[in-house]
Formats: C-alpha cells, structure tokens, sequence
C-alpha cells in the first residue's frame, strides 16, 4: 500500500511522469505493473492536488501545469489537450468563431469537430466538446506549432461551415441565419469560396440554400 508522504516507488512514479503533458498508466506501466497500485497512487496524489484528472486514467500534473503557465504557453497547451483527448478532432465551431470575432460571444469552451460520436470532457483545466461530422467533411483544418506543441484547428471559414452544417436542419430561412448574430463583414471574398467549396463537398440542398442566404447578408 501506498503509505502517507512519498515513498521511493512513488517519486520514481512521479519523476516518470512530472514533464508530461498528459499520461495514463501506461506510461508508467515499467516502473509499476500492479494497476490496483497504480490507481490507488493516481486517487491520492489526485486529491492532494499533485496530478489534474483529464479524463478516466489520463492525467497531467500540477507542476506540469505550473512550469507552462511560467513559461508562457498554458493556452496552447489547452488546444492541444483539446485535440489529443479524442481523437481525430481538431478545434472548430464556436472557438475558432470567436478567436476570428466572427461572433461576438467569448467561446466558453473548447468546441472541436471529430470523426468520431460526439463526446465531453470536463476537468479543473476546461469544458472540451468533440461533435460528430461525416468523415468526408472531416477536413478543411491547419496544423500549427506553438512552443512544443502541434495544434489543429479550423480556417475561419471551416469553423463557419461546421457551425452551420450541425445547425443546418433550423437555419430554415433569412431570419434564422440573422439571429446566429455572426460579424459577416470579418468574412473576406476568399473566405467565402473557401465556405462555398466545403458546402459543394457537403453536397445537400439545405446547405446550399444556407449559402445562398449568407452570402445574401455578405454583400448588404
């Protein structure tokens, strides 16, 4: 059993892990092979506050987090988190909006596109939602690399075809669009060839009226 303080099996555990961005125990299934062990030391140093829960079995820790926020990087490390908690996903939808102020509400959470059933995460660090979009759609995103860390995220005009397509069965008519309140004129020409192309892949005719009323309110 694990015993109060830090024993010498437990600091080797922690040393394995302290630098990591995220890890479950298989990354230290070398140094420990007994799970109940493991789970028993993830459970303590969890309510001690030493690792942050990130989903069953996935954990980072507090000095981890600590080091990036010094560092400078803590808000990309929580893209990237968004992306690796489920996978494939990249960021999409409401975050990517507000970043581009294409609506005026600040994203309260992380919002991606995956290729996968749509999913949510919540932890100390944020609220991570995965939405479920056809796999031939499951493009139209950047890879990027801040600090030590890969990113993918959506152009602008991806974020607005996927806000759309998961919203395309209300958005009926003009007024439904105007009430998504988006700031059209941070929407560039190119930008809309690039939405028209994604919306020709989609295929459907209520995507294409969608486009058609956007593009509408573009030009007024």
């Amino acid at each position: 059993m694990i015993r109060n303080g830090m024993g010498s099996k437990t600091k080797t555990l922690f040393a394995l892990v302290k630098n990591l961005p995220i890890f479950d125990f298989g990354d230290i299934a070398t140094a420990e092979k007994n799970r109940t062990y493991l789970a028993i030391f993830a459970s303590r140093y969890a309510k001690s506050g030493r690792f942050i829960r990130l989903k069953k079995e996935f954990y980072t820790t507090k000095e981890y987090i600590d080091k990036i926020q010094k560092n400078g990087f803590f808000n990309s490390y929580l893209e990237f988190l968004a992306n690796v908690l489920y996978q494939p996903s990249y960021l999409s939808l409401e975050y990517i909006l507000s970043q581009h102020n294409l609506i005026t509400e600040l994203a309260a959470n992380f919002t991606s596109v995956t290729a996968n059933k749509t999913k949510h995460f919540s932890n100390d660090l944020g609220g991570f939602f995965y939405h479920k979009i056809r796999k031939d759609l499951f493009r139209g995103f950047e890879i990027t690399k801040e600090g030590n860390f890969t990113i993918l995220k959506a152009t602008k005009s991806k974020a607005l075809f996927d806000f759309l397509y998961l919203r395309k069965n209300v958005l009926v008519d003009e007024k439904a669009v105007e009430e998504l309140r988006l700031n059209l004129s941070n929407l560039t020409a190119g930008d809309m060839r690039e939405l028209k192309k994604h919306v020709n892949l989609e295929g459907s005719k209520k995507m294409t009226g969608i486009l058609d009323l956007l593009t509408r309110l573009w030009k007024q």
